[in-house]
């Protein structure tokens, strides 16, 4: 009897369970592309168009295998414009029994399926590290479910960077000697740029014209092998300064030195432990210091595992999860236009060109002006989905709700990530060429984020003030003179009043 086999556009891999679980002489393996997934947020074009010329390029290479696969694209006139309704068009062409499937990475397409009227059976996701049950296992009962803990076992249980049990150098974490801030000029070239599939491009550009984000020049890698060069050529290139500048923000330069895997990680091109192992590689060759080794791999086997564990831990409406009662609309700055924080303008303007941010930019930028400004959360949330083409709902709402914007009561960080703009000015060249200034605390000139800073304070005392993280913040704050407080919740009252009508700010 045929029964179908679901894959998914960020499940192209052949370790896939659903595909172990298969029988290749007998089923059918059903991939579309459908307005569904396109459209239940505005996606960057990039990503549409990367999502659709990997999933065509990995039917290709399972039927070259010797799998039969019924392959919908979009512009197929029978397209029902859903996965549920592909598989139920599939099993009645094909008269099968029902369908096997990779549990998905968003409640939303879980939900859906579960209620599809075809008998189905979903199978655990073995692509990551940690099963659910083993991260509930490790949460339950704690207090608090600090990522750190969590990856020293992710270290334990894949022996990585372990010298014995003990971690390699003696320390778990070297995130101290990864905090340099920018440097003068870049020496790595950024990553790889491959040819894309024109025919995509052209679909893309006509069906979705409207949606923010440049979909040309596309570079992204579309298959295992294009992510596999990439991977090596980052970690030959760009792996041994990635530690010391991997928080740093430069005018001009969206890459530094960071890999551009996430795309092909999260759409199953590249397998993470496998990644991880070449990056240890590296270090044990003496080709890769331990602090970019080691902060790489603890974004992998930590971070990343570590989120997802949340996600599927909270449940469905951890997204709609709004713990400061923030209510303030996206601010038009974030759809590209135009801004005299040239910070902002320079992080919004390499996601719309790339569909990519580095993870300083995406916290400490575009997410702490959020928080700051108090933002809807849920806005934020959207936005993040929708303009990264590495942004699936499992990583992206974990770390746009609980970690950037403190939606979640604290259940993933410890206090707010908030800064002045003291930060950004430590951690980049951005201030330099900005038409604020950064030293001026209050004026007509002074930086938003330092009259923000105090007025997200001052309106969340209750709630922080207790907080053995903010104390300090605090105590600054209030040896200030009265007339100085008040100034600067003046104009930081009078500059979100020009932010909520429109203008240019």
């Amino acid at each position: 009897m045929v029964r179908l086999v679901l894959v998914l556009g960020d499940q192209l891999s052949l370790d896939l369970s659903a595909l172990r679980k298969a029988d290749k002489g007998s089923d059918v393996v059903v991939m579309a592309e459908v307005m569904g997934e396109a459209s239940y947020v505005p996606h960057h074009p990039k990503k549409i168009a990367f999502t659709f010329m990997a999933m065509r390029y990995f039917a290709t290479d399972l039927r070259a295998q010797g799998w039969s696969v019924a392959y919908t694209r979009l512009d197929d006139p029978e397209n029902t414009g859903t996965i549920t309704g592909e598989l139920i068009r599939r099993a009645a062409e094909k008269g099968a029994a029902g369908v096997v499937y990779t549990e998905p990475g968003e409640w939303r397409l879980i939900d859906a399926l579960a209620e599809m009227p075809l008998k189905s059976h979903c199978l655990s996701d073995t692509r990551f590290i940690a099963s659910h049950k083993e991260f509930e296992d490790w949460a339950d009962g704690r207090k608090q479910l600090r990522m750190e803990y969590f990856y020293r076992d992710m270290r334990r249980k894949t022996g990585l960077l372990m010298d014995g049990d003990k971690p390699e150098g003696g320390k778990w974490n070297y995130d101290h000697d990864n905090r340099k801030p920018a440097p003068d000029q870049v020496d790595f070239e950024g990553p790889l740029r491959f040819a894309p599939d024109e025919d995509v491009l052209v679909l893309v550009s006509e069906r979705f014209s409207g949606n923010f984000g440049d979909l040309r020049p596309f570079w992204f890698a579309t298959t295992s092998a294009q992510a596999q060069e990439q991977l090596a050529h980052w970690i030959d290139g760009g792996l041994p300064k990635f530690g010391d500048f991997q928080d740093a923000m430069l005018n001009d330069q969206p890459f530094l030195y960071h890999s551009l895997i996430s795309f092909y990680l999260n759409a199953g091109l590249l397998d993470p432990l496998a990644v991880c192992q070449q990056v240890e590689a590296a270090y044990h060759a003496g080709n890769a210091p331990l602090n970019a080794v080691e902060g790489f791999i603890r974004q992998i086997i930590g971070w990343r595992e570590y989120v997802r564990g949340i996600y599927f831990r909270e449940g469905p409406d951890y997204t709609a999860r709004n713990g400061l009662g923030h209510d303030r609309a996206l601010p038009d700055v974030y759809w590209g236009a135009p801004s005299k924080m040239n910070c902002m303008t320079q992080s919004v303007a390499q996601t719309k060109e790339h569909a990519y941010a580095h993870h300083i930019q995406r916290l400490m930028v575009t997410g702490n002006f959020a928080l700051l400004a108090g933002i809807d959360p849920a806005h934020v949330h959207e936005w993040y989905l929708a303009v990264y083409a590495d942004a699936y709902e499992w990583v992206e709402a974990p770390n746009v709700i609980g970690m950037s914007q403190f939606a979640d009561d604290g259940i993933i960080a410890s206090k707010p990530y908030i800064s002045s703009g003291n930060y950004i000015h430590k951690m980049s060249n951005y201030c330099g060429s900005c038409a604020y200034r950064v030293q001026d605390k209050t004026g007509e000139n002074a930086c938003p984020f330092n009259l923000l800073y105090w007025h997200f304070l001052d309106r969340h005392r209750a709630r922080f003030k207790s907080n053995p993280r903010m104390g300090n913040m605090y105590r600054v704050w209030d040896r200030m003179e009265e007339t100085k407080r008040e100034t600067i919740l003046r104009e930081a009252d009078q500059w979100l009043a020009k932010l909520d009508q429109g203008a240019a700010v």
